[in-house]
């Protein structure tokens, strides 16, 4: 690759401008939709809309690793000091003459800067709700008990994200950044879910405080299940980052072996180039088999884990109720992630099932954050209940976990 500026801020008021112009299209959609409903509920709607787009994004990042996109264009923000691939078209085409199949082509750099429109769409979008929010604090506050800091600190966070982006490319895919990538994107989909039960529940939209009555014993389990997702969300970041997924192509063996040869320290040496030690030697197969087994056999933890919570939820909830819902959506995500899995290792890690993977993992956070935000406050609401204070007048419920997945699954509504 010829030399070049891993910064070049040039073209940054076009990007800009261009995340502003698709942002308009959701926002416009939004408020013409809801334009006779009542300010908290347009902001719940873009909430979610914007939740929606985010998901959406996450799975996009995740088809533009997994296509070696990431250094499609190997300068940021833009593509060779230009706003888009059309602007760089020439250094593109010597860069894909000296190396046909390289980090480097037309279609590369295309994926990798629809990637980055794309996030600076949802970054409009978080900023539209911050300001709102922060123009309307008083009328949320004193109606809905609704604090503008949530979409601030959801707008801080998406600014990180971006840095976080930013060095992905300009440190040549460096792996734990490309993590740290990744799990920044799971964060900021339970930032938006979270405010978006927020919403859900203070402006009278459920029709059930199941997530409230949740006994002790279920709510324990999704907790512990929850913090283990994340820690096996980093372990599969830290495989697909590192290409481990091809160290075992069979299941349950690996390599023919129970307990193939590992090298775990080498595997779990954090700081360090893509494909090297910390040393600057090539990683051996058997550090990368040691990634790969790691999160096979977490797998199965969380796996054990989430479903025992998803029974639990399941048998101490009310038919038809939004936490008997939420076990489902759990259970059912739980079968996906085996499947697709499975399927990456198997068929050879197809484009498809691995990104479908990613989405899996998605899906959990979504609805697992979902459901603890809205046990939290609908709990917190009792309390202030029982001390004297005064509550919403409206039953709170979780009912929006299963609206937030049909849109998911079939476009915002």
């Amino acid at each position: 690759m010829q030399a070049q500026d891993l910064y070049d801020f040039s073209p940054t008021l076009k990007l800009m401008l261009l995340g502003l112009l698709l942002a308009t299209g959701p926002l416009a959609w939004v408020w013409l939709r809801n334009r006779q409903a009542s300010l908290p509920q347009r902001l719940r709607a873009l909430t979610l809309l914007t939740l929606f787009l985010t998901f959406d994004l996450v799975l996009f990042g995740a088809f533009t690793r997994l296509t070696d996109s990431g250094l499609g264009c190997p300068d940021w923000p833009g593509c060779y000091a230009s706003a888009s691939p059309l602007g760089a078209k020439a250094q593109i085409s010597a860069e894909q003459s000296a190396m046909p199949t390289g980090p480097v082509t037309h279609q590369k750099a295309w994926i990798e800067m629809i990637h980055r429109y794309a996030a600076s769409a949802v970054g409009v979008l978080i900023l539209v709700l911050a300001v709102m929010s922060w123009i309307h604090r008083q009328q949320l506050h004193r109606r809905l008990r609704i604090s503008p800091w949530w979409p601030t600190l959801t707008l801080v966070w998406v600014c990180l994200q971006g840095g976080f982006g930013a060095l992905t490319v300009t440190m040549k895919l460096f792996p734990a950044i490309v993590t740290l990538h990744l799990l920044g994107g799971m964060v900021l989909l339970a930032l938006l879910q979270s405010q978006a039960t927020r919403y859900r529940l203070h402006t009278g939209l459920g029709d059930d405080d199941s997530a409230g009555n949740m006994p002790l014993g279920a709510r324990m389990w999704l907790m512990a299940g929850f913090a283990l997702l994340w820690l096996q969300i980093a372990l599969g970041g830290w495989v697909s980052t590192n290409y481990a997924v091809l160290a075992c192509n069979e299941f349950p063996m690996c390599q023919g072996l129970w307990v193939p040869p590992m090298a775990m320290r080498e595997g779990f040496e954090i700081w360090r180039e893509l494909g090297q030690t910390g040393a600057g030697q090539t990683i051996t197969l058997p550090a990368l088999t040691a990634i790969h087994v790691v999160h096979r056999m977490f797998a199965f933890i969380v796996f054990a884990v989430l479903g025992v919570a998803a029974y639990q939820m399941h048998r101490s909830a009310p038919s038809h109720s939004s936490v008997r819902r939420a076990a489902w959506w759990i259970a059912a995500l739980l079968l996906w992630q085996l499947v697709t899995g499975l399927s990456n290792v198997v068929l050879g890690w197809p484009l498809l099932a691995a990104v479908s993977h990613t989405g899996g993992a998605a899906g959990l956070v979504i609805v697992i954050t979902g459901v603890l935000s809205a046990a939290r406050l609908q709990m917190g609401s009792v309390l202030h209940d029982e001390r004297g204070g005064v509550a919403s007048s409206t039953a709170y419920g979780l009912g929006h976990v299963n609206s937030s997945f049909n849109q998911l699954s079939g476009g915002a509504r």
